[in-house]
């Protein structure tokens, strides 16, 4: 496994399904083949960094309209 954001290999497992990068001090989650993204804040909260790293984009219709 390599971290998505350092491409480090430098990763610790801290939970069943969690992990920790070490060298850029990241929280990573996997479950199944969905992975989520934290950064550890100083008071040890999490904030997700998924936005930064998985382009999830809502699905678009095209609409026409007829004049």
């Amino acid at each position: 496994m390599r971290c998505p954001n350092c491409n480090s290999k430098d990763i610790g497992k801290i939970g069943s399904h969690q992990f920790y990068c070490w060298s850029c001090y990241i929280e990573l989650t996997v479950n199944g083949d969905k992975m989520s993204v934290y950064q550890v804040e100083e008071d040890g909260t999490l904030s997700s960094l998924d936005d930064l790293f998985f382009d999830e984009q809502p699905a678009t219709t095209d609409m026409h309209i007829n004049g």
